[in-house]
């Protein structure tokens, strides 16, 4: 199996040859790295590796631990290697090559590209967007949905009813104006989505129930908004390898401006379209 490694190590001649050198020792073939942070001595990077599916992943924990200022911060199993060197342009450009598909394509794409578990374009109502205040801070869009815990939104299709405190926004949700939705959910996405209160609206990365990790980007147009999430049960069962004690990190800063970069540019080629969907969307929900 493919399992993807975070760490952070020291920014000198040497440290990283140490950890290559320790992952061949402990089993891990290495397909990939990335390095995605070198600030102040230090550096984060990205690793690839295959790893045997029955093997805990404590023996790569333990061996990086005895490499002075080495530490992992993050454990996960991935489908693939994360795609670089210009997926990005080349997602941007099957975008406005078909935008009548144009949601779906980018929403299929970028769990590959930030090597999480899945997406969801998600058109969410005026007041969400602006940090509107509901009874204990929650809100539910969501396939099924009937209750969720404090501070948290359930995001998704098909809510009918709600509790006390509640509100219910989706497909045949009666009682909220303007109410949105899942307009379109990757292949690996939950029926029922739990995370935390995500106002402002911007692009950020933060943490759900039941660790997993979340990173949004708003297209910047009709209420329309790119939600990836990996790590956790929710994320697509037992994602955290046997015995690793670890779970996914969270979206690194340069991952979060790769996605609002590409949200962004989607945005731009999709135009109207959003506009449609998020109407298609509230439609729907009456």
């Amino acid at each position: 199996m493919l399992l993807r490694l975070r760490v952070r190590l020291p920014d000198r001649p040497g440290s990283l040859g140490q950890v290559a050198r320790t992952l061949g020792v402990t089993g891990a073939d290495i397909v990939q790295m990335v390095v995605l942070e070198r600030v102040g001595g230090r550096a984060v990077d990205d690793f690839t590796v295959i790893w045997p599916a029955a093997a805990p992943a404590d023996r790569i924990l333990a061996g990086l631990a005895a490499i002075p200022g080495v530490a992992v911060e993050g454990v996960w199993r991935s489908v693939g290697a994360p795609a670089v060197g210009g997926a990005d342009a080349e997602l941007v450009g099957q975008v406005a090559a078909n935008p009548s598909d144009g949601v779906a394509t980018l929403v299929d794409a970028v769990p590959g590209l930030l090597s999480a578990d899945w997406a969801a374009a998600l058109v969410v109502p005026a007041d969400w967007a602006g940090g509107g205040d509901e009874p204990a801070g929650e809100r539910c869009l969501g396939a099924a949905a009937t209750s969720y815990a404090a501070g948290e939104r359930c995001l998704g299709a098909a809510a009918t009813s709600y509790a006390a405190g509640e509100r219910c926004l989706g497909a045949a949700a009666t009682s909220y104006a303007a109410a949105g939705g899942v307009a379109y959910a990757s292949w690996r996405a939950p029926e029922q989505v739990h995370l935390p209160d995500v106002t402002p609206l911007r692009p950020r990365a933060f943490d759900g129930a039941g660790e997993v990790r979340y990173a949004t980007a708003p297209f910047g147009r009709a209420g329309t908004v790119l939600l990836v999430a990996r790590g956790g049960v929710a994320g697509g069962g037992d994602l955290a390898p046997a015995g690793a004690g670890l779970c996914a990190p969270a979206f690194h800063m340069t991952e979060v401006d790769r996605m609002a970069q590409l949200v962004r540019a989607s945005g731009l080629v999709l135009g109207d379209r959003l506009d449609l969907l998020a109407a298609s969307m509230s439609g729907v929900a009456r």
